[in-house]
């Protein structure tokens, strides 16, 4: 059987060229109207700066109130997740008592101020603010996993980064302070404890060549920790 086959499509006379109207070039556009519209050309977006941030040693001019509001804020993610993370509750003496106890490192992001002598400028001058903290060597009164007891092992704690400014390596930058710190003290090993349940956070020291070696109990918090370690130098 034969197919049928299509009638022939009517031709059409091509329609005329628009023509551009006064003061308009031959680059515009026609409009719904059927006039014409000017070309605007499209202007690239530009990409915002890089926010400058640096790692030093916190100092005790720093203020330890805006260090504990910066916890609970990185931390709020497990408070949501009915975890109870010392660092998410913590009150400024319990922060204070923390941080002097070991070696408390904190990032900061350098925020240009307005240069005074000029309204449109800006001054060399900066303000730091703490958008990120880690502790290294903690000493606390509650008793650790055995493997933080190995003369190897170095380990760090309260790794925080503030939730407006995550995403940008800032913790990364963080846990390699501490890595470099372990590496001239001579520790074969970087550990850490942290909460088994959170698992992006269980990811991300995994990404940086973190193993599970242990589970601990804490006195003070409502689950379980893995405890996890690295090989230095590798």
């Amino acid at each position: 059987m034969t197919q049928p086959v299509p009638s022939p499509t009517p031709a059409h006379a091509p329609a005329p060229p628009p023509v551009a109207g006064p003061g308009i070039g031959a680059a515009g556009s026609q409009s719904a109207q059927g006039g014409m519209m000017p070309h605007v050309p499209q202007v690239p977006a530009v990409a915002k700066p890089r926010p400058i941030i640096t790692v030093r040693r916190l100092a005790p001019t720093d203020s330890i109130k805006e260090l504990t509001v910066l916890l609970h804020r990185a931390y709020a993610k497990q408070i949501a997740m009915g975890l109870s993370p010392l660092a998410g509750r913590q009150s400024e003496d319990v922060t204070r008592q923390r941080v002097f106890s070991g070696q408390a490192f904190v990032a900061v992001h350098h925020i240009p101020l307005p240069d005074p002598a000029d309204p449109e400028g800006v001054s060399v001058e900066t303000r730091q603010k703490i958008v990120g903290t880690i502790l290294f060597h903690e000493v606390e009164d509650a008793e650790g996993p055995p493997w933080f007891h190995r003369p190897d092992v170095a380990w760090f704690s309260q790794l925080a980064v503030d939730p407006d400014y995550q995403g940008q390596g800032i913790g990364h930058m963080l846990v390699e302070i501490v890595e470099q710190k372990g590496i001239e003290d001579g520790a074969a090993e970087m550990a850490l404890s942290m909460a088994e349940p959170d698992k992006d956070l269980m990811g991300f020291y995994q990404k940086r060549g973190y193993r599970i070696i242990e589970y601990w109990q804490w006195p003070y918090t409502n689950y379980r920790s893995a405890i996890m370690s690295k090989a230095l130098g590798k």
